[in-house]
């Protein structure tokens, strides 16, 4: 069942409710980790894109994150991981988790976010596959894998190996 998600920047607060639900998404707590690594990483972290949708008691239940990587030589974002605790999967938390990071990263002036994710869950944002822009990875994933996004139609979307921060390991 949908539903309307308030959504908001993450807080110093949050930060043991993120971990958890991050931790339960999740069947190994690798995720929790890389939120903390990038949380800690003054490369990649940027304030105010860590998101969460809350319910209505103001507690996260879901989580985006967009942290700095590059296209190329061109700055762009990474969204990782996104994630909503089970029991309230499939309600629309995690979708209202990552308009709410894209828009933040609008605002901020972000041109580009890329994502490596379910094929079927991030066109819905307007992703596409990377591929099809000249955009690629050191690693090998299914091409369907790796996508796209250009928040700025000013500005289409650079060709380019994807840089990621240092806590993803690429």
């Amino acid at each position: 069942m949908s539903r309307t998600w308030n959504t908001r920047a993450e807080t110093g607060a949050d930060i043991p409710v993120v971990r958890d639900v991050v931790t339960a998404a999740f069947p190994t707590p690798e995720e929790a980790a890389l939120v903390d690594a990038l949380r800690a990483d003054p490369g990649a972290w940027i304030e105010g894109l860590s998101l969460v949708a809350v319910d209505d008691s103001d507690r996260p239940v879901g989580h985006a994150l967009l942290t700095r990587c590059h296209i190329g030589n061109r700055p762009a974002l990474c969204l990782a991981p996104v994630a909503v605790r089970p029991e309230r999967q499939r309600g629309g938390a995690g979708t209202a988790a990552v308009r709410a990071a894209l828009d933040a990263a609008g605002r901020l002036g972000e041109r580009h976010v890329v994502v490596l994710g379910h094929p079927e869950y991030y066109p819905r944002f307007g992703f596409t596959r990377a591929s099809a822009h000249g955009i690629g990875l050191t690693v090998d994933v299914p091409d369907e894998a790796l996508m796209a996004l250009t928040l700025d139609a000013a500005h289409p979307l650079p060709a380019g190996t994807v840089r990621y921060a240092a806590p993803f390991g690429i």
